[in-house]
């Protein structure tokens, strides 16, 4: 438990009138919370908005009808007074969120209510900002056909100019539904003028549960994704189906706010939360950066300026106001929330070894160009899957060349085994590992361009290997092959070569290294004739799209030196595959890199470990028959939500509840495309490298409403047959469970788009050399309508990463 994060939580009282004060933070400390809401304005205040806007009203020689084409606004709201806020620039601000008024309506259609509303928020935020409120919630927009979100937006546009260090956060609920609307006396949509209203029809389809995330992602969307703005979500008290649960985990939330009517009650009478709502909250808990929770209209704090002994109204309550009054013995509510902090798990050992790198952007690497240092050989080393399949790979691969009677490219018998870019060693001593697992003799390779790395390798081979490994310091395209060196009288065993022969060859004595001696590229110990193939070629080359590293190009220049006949190549294939998906987070890194450091910084393929993302195209699998042999397993509903990039949920059906998980959905992933070795299409050395370029054009069909922000890519390889590594979510469970070596990467798109309902998104993608380099180019196209007439309503740019291409 000690690499959990503790919660913290705040308590929120929508009638709190209280002044605040070091003694009131004192008493929410008491009462176990971290912080406080507070509003930034009084009733007062409310009071002289009101009285303004019917005096507005009442007056028939303001013609507000025409306000709208107008430059004055008829109705002026004046500057705060010291009767308007209780805040004050005090050490107290730094342990409140403050909260805009809830009655205004920033969305109304009626321009004079929106434009009162809109100096309100104006007034409050610049003096939340003067006092030094660093968090200040805003009400998200009205949950009718009415509300106009572009105007919400521009204001909340506005609003970010009135504080450069404070962060807004938009309070909405996971969807809109007509239970969760308070009516409040004194707001000002009832005020809003018959004329300007529409027709508030009810919304039943699909779609509708997500106009909650739609008016956010307007609003964001306005505020250019703003990292300023973020997301107050209210978890209400039926959730809505899980496509719309998912795609609020995209989204940048950082309050979880409970109103007390989300709780119900235990057999024992305590507040308690259903199962969906534990799981759920426990999931977004388990983000990068860890959402504060609110506890809203529950128990209230204590007031510190109330003195028990005093004879007032408060010492002798009603039933009903007794109901409200603080408790003596703490909040059931929040104890319920404490308790469920301690119900986390630990981290696993993909959490704890990618702490930190959720949703960061890297670079993929240039190895061909870049001599990797000690740390980033060592990330790579942790993995506890990888390098024991490529051990297992290596040692079928030694099995079978020997079952099979294939005959080894040593004179002296001994299978060959070159690990090419060796790095600090891991795939050598795997290699040796499977030999001597299978009882079979090798003669053991290991080549490496990186001169700090071979230094290593040096050393290992004298203080791990016992000299058992013949190292070459140089680029594997420009390499020789192996070649015999000197006889010793050491006699090794021979594979699938006569005994007799042997002896009258000499083929049974094993050629080695001299002790002082170390191989290199341009070594002449021998002649050029005596040197001979490679039988098992081993490598670790692989990208996160596979490719994207140069493994065909660095494989191709080496392949000559593998046995025409029988080589055999570890890995033996590989392919890339890539779906589209919402990345909102990322989006925004990208963007204020455009604007700070890389104008190109959209047009670059990112390794990055994918958290807060949402596949948008999924389709859900039939339930598999359950038998007596066969039992159905039981899903969690946190299973179901489950949906970073090493699970692969995403969205799911529409029909689920609190009370009915739907089944899981699978996003929808396509096979880009795919590489072989050895490539016996080509000729070795490849003289050009246009068979190295690939291009696919994949549909994507789209069951709800959504923004692309990119593609995530994938990987699968097939390191010997029967031995298989992915970091696809759709096979990687089976072929490579707990692998952390590789991140997925991300194809960003300059200008998100937006997705219909029942749309289809278009992907082509492009694999470009030109002999010296290689590079990406993607394009994004969106469809509406049906299948058989499709009409275009998006496009991205053509997204080309040609000014990074990876030199070869």
């Amino acid at each position: 438990m000690d690499n959990i994060t503790p919660f913290l939580i705040g308590h929120h009282d929508s009638k709190r009138n209280v002044a605040i004060s070091p003694e009131l933070i004192l008493s929410a400390h008491s009462a176990n919370y971290d912080m406080l809401t507070f509003p930034i304005t009084t009733p007062h205040f409310h009071s002289r908005v009101l009285s303004v806007l019917s005096t507005a009203f009442s007056d028939a020689s303001t013609n507000l009808n025409e306000f709208s084409s107008r430059n004055a606004a008829p109705v002026i709201i004046d500057p705060l007074s010291p009767a308007d806020s209780q805040l004050t620039p005090d050490e107290s601000i730094s342990s409140i969120i403050g909260t805009t008024s809830s009655w205004i309506d920033l969305g109304s259609p009626d321009p004079i209510i929106a434009d009162i509303s809109r100096q309100v928020l104006r007034l409050e935020l610049a003096y939340a900002a003067f006092c030094g409120v660093t968090y200040v919630i805003i009400h998200g927009p009205r949950q009718n056909n009415s509300c106009d979100v572009a105007a919400y937006a521009r204001a909340v546009l506005n609003g970010l100019d009135q504080g450069p260090y404070m962060q807004l956060y938009i309070w909405t609920d996971t969807h809109f539904d007509p239970a969760n609307i308070k009516e409040q006396v004194g707001d000002l949509a009832s005020f809003a003028r018959r004329e300007y209203m529409l027709s508030d029809d009810s919304n039943d389809g699909v779609g509708a549960v997500f106009q909650a995330w739609q008016a956010w992602d307007t609003i964001r969307s306005v505020c250019k994704y703003s990292t300023r703005l973020n997301l107050a979500l209210s978890i209400t008290k039926s959730l809505p189906p899980l496509p719309v649960l998912s795609r609020w985990y995209s989204e940048p939330i950082r309050l979880l706010t409970l109103d007390g009517n989300t709780f119900r009650k235990n057999p024992k009478g305590y507040p308690a939360l259903s199962t969906e709502h534990q799981e759920y909250i426990l999931k977004l808990m388990r983000l990068k950066i860890q959402p504060w929770l609110l506890i809203c209209d529950a128990t209230p704090i204590k007031d510190p300026s109330h003195r028990p002994g005093e004879n007032t109204e408060s010492n002798f309550p009603s039933l009903n106001q007794a109901t409200t009054m603080p408790s003596t013995e703490g909040d059931p509510h929040l104890q319920y929330i404490r308790h469920l902090q301690s119900k986390r798990s630990g981290m696993n050992a993909m959490d704890q070894f990618g702490a930190g790198y959720q949703d960061y952007l890297q670079a993929p690497l240039q190895p061909l160009t870049v001599n990797l240092e000690s740390v980033t050989y060592e990330v790579f080393e942790k993995d506890p899957i990888k390098y024991e399949w490529y051990e297992r790979a290596t040692a079928r691969a030694l099995h079978d060349w020997i079952e099979q009677g294939k005959p080894t490219s040593n004179p002296d018998g001994r299978v060959v085994v070159a690990v090419v870019g060796a790095g600090r060693g891991p795939l050598v001593s795997r290699a040796l590992k499977a030999a001597e697992d299978t009882g079979i003799d090798i003669d053991m390779w290991a080549l490496e361009k990186n001169p700090n790395a071979y230094v290593l390798l040096q050393r290992h081979n004298e203080n791990k290997w016992d000299q058992k490994v013949s190292l070459v310091k140089s680029d594997m395209r420009t390499w020789l092959g192996p070649q015999t060196s000197r006889k010793l009288a050491t006699t090794r065993k021979t594979y699938n070569v006569d005994p007799d022969e042997a002896e009258q060859d000499g083929s049974s004595q094993a050629p080695t290294i001299p002790e002082d001696q170390n191989l290199s590229a341009s070594s002449t110990l021998m002649p050029q004739n005596n040197r001979y193939k490679i039988d098992i070629l081993i490598s670790e080359l692989l990208g996160s799209f596979a490719d994207n590293e140069l493994s065909p190009e660095c494989l191709d220049g080496v392949q000559h030196l593998l046995n025409p006949i029988h080589g055999i190549s570890i890995p033996a294939s590989y392919t890339a595959h890539f779906t589209p998906v919402a990345a909102p987070k990322l989006h925004a890194d990208i963007s204020l890199s455009m604007i700070n450091v890389n104008p190109t910084a959209a047009e670059i393929p990112y390794v990055v470990m994918l958290d807060q993302i949402d596949f948008l195209s999924t389709s859900t699998p039939p339930e598999p028959p359950t038998t007596a042999s066969s039992p159905t397993k039981t899903k969690t509903f946190a299973t179901l939500l489950s949906k970073s990039s090493r699970q692969s949920s995403g969205s799911t059906a529409s029909n689920a509840t609190s009370k009915a998980p739907a089944i899981p959905s699978t996003p929808n992933i396509r096979t880009a495309w795919s590489f072989h070795h050895p490539n016996h299409s080509i000729n070795s050395p490849p003289i050009a490298n246009a068979h190295n370029t690939r291009y696919c054009k994949f549909s994507f069909p789209v069951a709800h409403t959504g923004t692309c922000h990119g593609l995530a890519g994938y990987f699968e390889t097939v390191l010997y047959p029967g031995v298989e590594l992915s970091t696809n979510p759709l096979t990687m469970e089976d072929k490579s469970a707990g692998m952390i070596s590789w991140f997925p990467i991300f194809f960003p798109l300059k200008t998100p788009i937006f997705l219909p309902e029942g749309g289809v998104v278009d992907v082509s993608m492009w694999r470009q050399t030109d002999d010296r380099r290689v590079w990406y180019e993607w394009l994004v196209e969106v469809y509406a309508g049906s299948s058989t007439r499709r009409i275009k309503v998006g496009s991205s740019e053509l997204h080309s990463s040609e000014k990074e291409a990876c030199l070869m």
